[in-house]
């Protein structure tokens, strides 16, 4: 499945780069030959009797090119870099059609129940997952244990009923007595679709079409594994 905002999102970031680049080597370029015009024009005009000393401009003139060389090689840097990127997101493209563990919502396709792997405070007494759709609107709360065991949420409702396709979050709630000790995000696993190249990041696509940093992942299996 395409994003096609994260695609044209990184299709721009590639082309900005590349003309910052090329406007950075043409400014370069343009500063020197105007320096050197005018060590020309301070040679041409300078006083006879109070000439300048010439050691002054073979100062002037390395510390310029000190400079042009620094700029220079940045952009090697970054050109490695990029390649560097390019690289890992081919190795990556082996995760395509595996599920990656990851701190994002979660998509259920109507049929196949989502993992949960909840990391609840060990102090808590008593810990609560929270079940969202994309709006944000509350579908259900689920009682669970005080561990990190995965949960398969099977895709219903407080009521029961199963939910409409599509992504939703997890949020674990943890509480001792009246006090919230920790609510946070839970990780699920998710499907990859597709990985992306976003600026110097590998950005993974999921079932649901969320973008995801891969560096942002924590767990990898295979889809046939069980929960």
């Amino acid at each position: 499945m395409t994003d096609a905002v994260s695609a044209a999102t990184t299709a721009t970031t590639t082309t900005q780069t590349s003309s910052a680049q090329s406007q950075r080597a043409t400014g370069l370029t343009s500063d020197f030959e105007t320096f050197l015009k005018m060590l020309t024009a301070q040679a041409r005009y300078q006083d006879p009797l109070e000439p300048l000393d010439s050691t002054e401009y073979a100062s002037q003139l390395a510390q310029f090119s000190m400079v042009e060389q620094q700029v220079q090689g940045n952009e090697t840097l970054v050109a490695m870099q990029n390649q560097l990127g390019l690289s890992n997101m081919a190795a990556m493209s082996g995760w395509v059609g595996m599920e990656a563990r990851v701190s994002a919502p979660g998509y259920f396709n109507g049929t196949s129940p989502v993992v949960v792997s909840p990391n609840p405070a060990a102090s808590a007494d008593a810990v609560t997952m929270i079940v969202r759709d994309a709006d944000g609107a509350e579908v259900n709360r689920i009682a669970l244990p005080v561990a990190a065991e995965p949960y398969s949420w099977d895709g219903t409702d407080a009521d029961g009923n199963t939910v409409e396709e599509g992504s939703y979050t997890f949020t674990i709630e943890s509480r001792r007595g009246d006090d919230v000790l920790l609510s946070d995000l839970a990780e699920v696993y998710t499907e990859v679709k597709e990985t992306q190249m976003l600026g110097n990041d590998v950005v993974l696509i999921t079932e649901g079409g969320s973008a995801i940093l891969a560096s942002s992942v924590t767990g990898l299996r295979n889809r046939a594994t069980d929960a």
